[in-house]
């Protein structure tokens, strides 16, 4: 078999039981592979329709896992079918396209298991199993490990690529809690919100990858020996070292916007005790100064030659009792 390298073909590589290496072969290949036994990987990207059809016509898939791999909204699962194991993963991470910081893209990679072979279904390329590729290209002995152990690199690259977002969120953190205990931004609120529906959205991202991953840890599978499903089990951690991560934000954000509304609350009652002030103050002006000035005749002091001192002193007098008095009062 000659080794071909395109961008049409599907990414494969092969070991061999006499220890020889096939990397990049030609599709039609394939069948003779897997009579041979030897550990094989086949990564396929579902937007080339050549690649996309070696699930069905090479190794007939059932049709509904096979219609999955194409509905870029199918759900994250694990199903056992007859001699293997259909498993849906969702990577993430941030959408370098959109202005939007907080915004997040998804990706899902699709993984046949079987007893001696690993598919992988993805669209596009992905971070992980670009990774994993290259390990493996370098070194195919790897792969006399089992297949499983190729599975779980993958697995745990896909959901480690969570910890970047983690760290991200975490500067987005401490930057709001600073524009709100320090500067008091009022922007700060919108920004607020669009991390915490970050933080929701990776929760709801990362649930049931856990459900899946518990799954591949605790049941008992003929292509999953126990030895094996330890390794899963550190992913396993991985997810809920990751969930704990989200909890402790999510009350952090709560706790930080919850200080930014007592702030604004704060600031609004400061703000009406100056204006009561001002309105305490203007009440003996108000009251005497409509007072003397009714248009009737023989008002007391209309005539004397200091009556205007006098009724300001008068007003000032009122005003500087009427404060002296709800400040007693703990009014103000």
């Amino acid at each position: 078999m000659t080794s071909i390298a395109a961008d049409a073909l599907p990414r494969l590589i092969y070991r061999s039981p006499n220890g020889g290496d096939v990397i990049d072969c030609h599709p039609r290949d394939v069948p003779q592979l897997l009579v041979e036994g030897g550990p094989l990987w086949v990564d396929i990207d579902s937007t080339v329709r050549s690649q996309h059809a070696l699930l069905e016509k090479v190794f007939k898939f059932h049709p509904l896992a096979v219609e999955d791999t194409l509905n870029p909204n199918s759900r994250v699962k694990l199903e056992e079918y007859d001699g293997y194991l259909f498993i849906i993963i969702r990577g993430i991470a941030f959408a370098h396209r959109t202005d939007d910081p907080y915004d997040l893209e998804t990706k899902d990679l699709y993984c046949f298991l079987g007893a001696h072979y690993l598919v992988t279904v993805h669209a596009g390329d992905l971070p992980g199993v670009v990774r994993v590729a290259e390990i493996l290209r370098r070194s195919p002995e790897l792969l006399t490990r089992g297949v499983e152990r190729a599975l779980h690199a993958i697995l745990d690259d896909t959901i480690d690529s969570f910890f970047p977002i983690l760290n991200q969120i975490d500067e987005f953190i401490d930057g709001l809690e600073e524009r709100v205990f320090v500067t008091f931004d009022d922007a700060a609120l919108r920004d607020l919100f669009l991390v915490k529906r970050l933080v929701l959205s990776l929760r709801r991202y990362l649930q049931p990858s856990r459900e899946v991953l518990n799954v591949l840890t605790n049941r008992p599978s003929i292509l999953l020996t126990p030895d094996v499903q330890i390794y899963f089990r550190d992913i396993y951690d991985h997810v809920l070292r990751i969930n704990d991560s989200l909890d402790i934000y999510r009350e952090l954000l709560s706790s930080t916007m919850d200080s930014y509304l007592t702030q604004v609350s704060n600031r609004l009652g400061a703000t009406t005790k100056a204006l009561s002030v001002v309105a305490t103050m203007s009440i003996p002006f108000v009251v005497v100064s409509g007072m003397w000035g009714m248009n009737v005749s023989k008002i007391p002091f209309a005539d004397a030659p200091y009556g205007f001192v006098m009724l300001l002193v008068v007003q000032l007098a009122l005003g500087v009792a009427l404060l002296t008095f709800l400040r007693w009062r703990r009014l103000l």
